[in-house]
C-alpha cells in the first residue's frame, strides 16, 4: 500500500470511474503529485460497482449526446490505451415507447441525434415488437434503437484507469476517508483524512452520491442528491436470444439486458425519496418482478440469482456539475444522474483539461457549471431511466 504523502498538487476524492479517469488523465499528461483517495477497501465499490453497465448515445440534450460521442469510442479503445479490456458488448439499446407524449419527445430527440451524427433508428410499433422479443409490447407505439449502444464492465474500466495512472506516477490509496477540508481566505489549503493531513490547493470532489456532505464541510451547498435504484439478475434463461438488446420500457422506467446466461432487470421507483439507503427494498422488488414478468413472460418460471441496490447522484436537471466552485481550488465532477459510468472516460479527461489548461477543450461543457442552478440555467434531460 502506498504511503499517504504530506503534499499533493491535486487531491481527488472518490475512487469510482470519475476519480479514476481524472487521476489517469492528469497523470498521463505529466501532471505531478496526483493523489486519489477512496474510503472503501477497493476502488469502484461505491455507485460505479452497483450500476447496470449501460453505454449509450441516446440522450435528449446536445451536451449529453456529445459526451457520449466522445466517451464511447474511448471505451472501445480502452484496452489499447490502458492494457485492460472494458469487456464491451454492442448489443444495442432499444427504447420502447408506449405513450404518445414520449413518442413526440423521442422523435425530436432522434432528429437531434441525426443532426449531431448519431445514427439512431426510428422504429414503428411492429418493429419494436420484433426487435424486443421475447419481451412483449402489444402497446408499443414506436421506439428508437442504436446498434452502437450496449454494455461495458465498470470494474474493468475503474481498475484499468487506476493501474495506468499508477504507471504514470499517480498515488492511489484505498481505506482513506476525507474527514474535512481546511479553507483559508476562500482557498483550499489542506485535506484532513483518516490517515493524516495533506497540504494541497486543489481538490476534485468525485464522491458521486456522497458529494454534498463534502461541500457541507466548507459551507458549500452542492445540489447532488442520492436516490436509490435497484435491480436483480435471473437464473439462466436458455430461451433468450444471443442478440437480445438492452430493452427499456420507457414509460415504466423498466429495463432488461442479458447478464451472463440470465437476464438483468431494473425498474425505477418513482416514489423513492432521496437518501443513502442501499439495501434492496423487498416490497418494491415484488412490484418490479410483477411488471417485469408482464413484459418478459420467460421470467415467470425463473428464480433470482442476485439482487443489488445502489445510488444515483441526482441534480435538479439530471446533468452533472463539472468544474470549479465559489471556493477557490474546490472542483466538482459529480451529479451524473444515472449515466456517469458511460461518461466517465471523457469527463475525467475534461476535468484534467480544466485543471491543466484552464478550461475544457475537447468538448464545451461550460453550461454544466456550478452556478447554473442559482442563475436558473437548467438543462433538463428527458432520457433518464
Amino acid at each position: 500500500m502506498s504511503k499517504l504523502p504530506k503534499t499533493a498538487s491535486v487531491v481527488i476524492l472518490g475512487g469510482g470511474v470519475m476519480g479514476a479517469s481524472t487521476a489517469y488523465h492528469l497523470a498521463s499528461r505529466g501532471f505531478k503529485d496526483v493523489l486519489l483517495l477512496e474510503r472503501e477497501p477497493f476502488f469502484g465499490m461505491g455507485a460505479t460497482s452497483r450500476c447496470a453497465g449501460g453505454i449509450r448515445h441516446q440522450f435528449k440534450t446536445e451536451v449529453n449526446i456529445r459526451l457520449s460521442q466522445a466517451s464511447l469510442p474511448m471505451i472501445d479503445a480502452f484496452e489499447e490505451e490502458t492494457g485492460q479490456s472494458a469487456l464491451v458488448q454492442k448489443c444495442g439499446y432499444l427504447f420502447a415507447l408506449t405513450l404518445e407524449k414520449d413518442v413526440e419527445v423521442f422523435r425530436k430527440t432522434v432528429e437531434l441525434q441525426h443532426v449531431l451524427g448519431v445514427q439512431t433508428e426510428w422504429l414503428s410499433g411492429d418493429e419494436v415488437r420484433q426487435l424486443a422479443a421475447p419481451c412483449v409490447f402489444p402497446d408499443a407505439l414506436a421506439g428508437s434503437f442504436n446498434a452502437e449502444d450496449g454494455l461495458a464492465d465498470p470494474n474493468s474500466i475503474v481498475m484499468g484507469y487506476i493501474n495506468a495512472a499508477r504507471r504514470y506516477g499517480a498515488v492511489c490509496i484505498t481505506n482513506c476517508s476525507a474527514i474535512g477540508i481546511d479553507v483559508s481566505n476562500n482557498q483550499v489549503r489542506k485535506v484532513q483524512t483518516s490517515l493524516g493531513t495533506i497540504e494541497t490547493k486543489t481538490v476534485v470532489n468525485a464522491c458521486g452520491p456522497w458529494s454534498a456532505s463534502l461541500g457541507n464541510e466548507i459551507g458549500l451547498e452542492i445540489p447532488v442528491f442520492p436516490l436509490r435504484r435497484q435491480w436483480f439478475v435471473s437464473e439462466a434463461l436458455p430461451q433468450l436470444p444471443p442478440t437480445f438488446p438492452f430493452v427499456i420500457d420507457f414509460a415504466q422506467s423498466l429495463y432488461f439486458h442479458r447478464e451472463g446466461s440470465g437476464l438483468l432487470s431494473g425498474m425505477s421507483n418513482h416514489n423513492e425519496k432521496f437518501g443513502e439507503d442501499q439495501n434492496v427494498n423487498s416490497e418494491w422488488e415484488l412490484e418490479h418482478i410483477e411488471a417485469a414478468i408482464q413484459r418478459m413472460p420467460l421470467l415467470e418460471n425463473s428464480g433470482i440469482q442476485a439482487r443489488q441496490a445502489g445510488l444515483y447522484e441526482m441534480t435538479p436537471d439530471a446533468h452533472p456539475i463539472i468544474g470549479p466552485t465559489p471556493v477557490e481550488g474546490f472542483h466538482l465532477l459529480s451529479g451524473f444522474s444515472g449515466h456517469g459510468f458511460m461518461q466517465g472516460p471523457i469527463c475525467g479527461k475534461l476535468m484534467a483539461e480544466i485543471l491543466i489548461d484552464g478550461e475544457a477543450t475537447t468538448i464545451d461543457v461550460s453550461m454544466l457549471d456550478y452556478n447554473r442552478f442559482a442563475e436558473k440555467r437548467l438543462i433538463p434531460e428527458y432520457n433518464v431511466v
